[in-house]
């Protein structure tokens, strides 16, 4: 391995190792921050996932998943999505499960009720265009060549999940919220699970 892209791996690193590491436990009188569950809350949220339909997926976080998977590099920490697979067509959307169970406004809930037309004016994937232009983040690193992604090996469809991160750590994974833009929607309706109502619909 090149000694710059070391360094470029190093601060990497360091850079993600705080979004990444798991969340405390929540201290008392904040058992409603909405985005750092304790461990209660988050037995709640994957049962809660379950009675919803979907499946809880456990994942990590990989950098260099554009490479052969021998050469992928394990971070730190791991996340608890749950995942929703639509009967009709097979396809499917995650969304964080500290996203799904909040009673409170989150900045991903939000960004699929409101359905923000895409932009379409940036190169790359769209999906993850489309996250940036929400305000949020797929990228491990920035843009480069390496790519990186939540990843659950035992899961041959989404291998390495793109999840659109937002500043108050919610999360929705970029794909899904990119075609519910367009109207389409993946693996399930989130306004009929997600606990935060959706505050744009007709009253």
């Amino acid at each position: 391995m090149t000694r710059p892209l070391v360094a470029l791996m190093m601060m990497i690193c360091i850079a993600l190792a705080v979004a990444v590491l798991p969340a405390k436990p929540a201290e008392a009188g904040s058992a409603n921050n909405a985005n750092s569950p304790d461990a209660a809350d988050l037995g709640k949220a994957g049962d809660y996932c379950v009675q919803k339909g979907g499946e809880v997926d456990v994942r990590t976080p990989f950098f260099n998943t554009n490479d052969d998977p021998r050469n992928w590099f394990r971070l730190s920490g791991d996340r608890n999505f749950c995942k929703f697979t639509s009967k009709k067509d097979g396809s499917r959307i995650h969304v964080l499960l500290s996203t799904l169970y909040s009673d409170k406004p989150t900045m991903a809930a939000l960004a699929y009720y409101a359905k923000v037309p895409y932009g379409g004016n940036c190169n790359g994937n769209p999906g993850s265009c489309y996250c940036s232009q929400l305000g949020g983040t797929d990228l491990f690193g920035g843009i480069n060549l390496n790519g990186g992604g939540w990843v659950m090996k035992a899961d041959p469809v989404d291998t390495v999940l793109e999840a659109c991160i937002f500043p108050d750590m919610s999360s929705i994974d970029s794909w899904g919220l990119t075609y519910h833009s367009f109207g389409i929607v993946r693996g399930k309706n989130l306004n009929k699970v997600l606990r935060y109502p959706n505050p744009y619909a007709a009253k």
